[in-house]
């Protein structure tokens, strides 16, 4: 009797619900926190197309004061936009970084942009303490508390970025690109863009309609 040995059957363990449950929770909350950001930058254009608005009602209020062709020094803040400019397409390459998983670029990528963060907001505030050296305040007049208040109100969103900049990178080196920490990337980053196109508007608005 030829008896032929039959291999036995290897049992093959299904992977378990969880796993996919614990991805699928982790994108799902990844994708509920940038709707949530970009509902928040919606109340946020509210709140700068008021202060746009505002400003382009108050520009001929000067009370005998000065107006913005004699206060305003174009070059200097071009170079102030350039900064800002710039720390766009440099948080830009720590996005793609991110995509590529390298870390070291992500941080690289993230502390120039600070710097160039840090360099504009410098600016900003020479440029606010030599006009009130120079007795041109916000208390001079509406047009110059409408300009104070929408370019201080940009400023101090720039700030909260560069600190939440810096909070991102200590998570980072921490713990590296966790999905968690590409999510609040991805975050910054629309703050970030947003500030940029907010910039563009007062330049224009305020700094070169200002001077024509």
């Amino acid at each position: 009797m030829n008896i032929q040995a039959r291999p036995l059957p290897v049992a093959t363990a299904p992977l378990a619900p969880e796993v996919f449950e614990v991805e699928e929770e982790h994108h799902d909350a990844g994708a509920i926190t940038t709707l949530g950001f970009w509902i928040y930058l919606m109340s946020d254009c509210i709140l700068f197309a008021s202060l746009f608005a505002s400003f382009v009602v108050l520009r001929g209020a000067t009370a005998g004061g000065p107006s913005g062709r004699e206060i305003f020094n174009l070059p200097y803040v071009a170079v102030e936009t350039s900064c800002l400019l710039v720390s766009s397409f440099t948080y830009g390459m720590a996005m793609i970084s991110a995509e590529s998983g390298k870390r070291a670029w992500v941080l690289r990528w993230l502390g120039l942009t600070l710097a160039l963060g840090l360099a504009f907001m410098g600016l900003e505030l020479h440029e606010f303490a030599k006009l009130i050296s120079e007795g041109s305040g916000p208390d001079r007049s509406g047009f110059l508390s409408a300009f104070f208040t929408l370019v201080g109100t940009h400023g101090l969103h720039v700030t909260s970025g560069m600190v939440w900049m810096l909070v991102l990178m200590a998570h980072v080196l921490r713990n590296g690109l966790t999905e968690a920490n590409r999510t609040r990337l991805m975050c910054l980053s629309l703050f970030w863009h947003f500030l940029d196109i907010v910039w563009i508007g007062v330049f224009t608005v305020v700094y070169l309609m200002g001077v024509a």
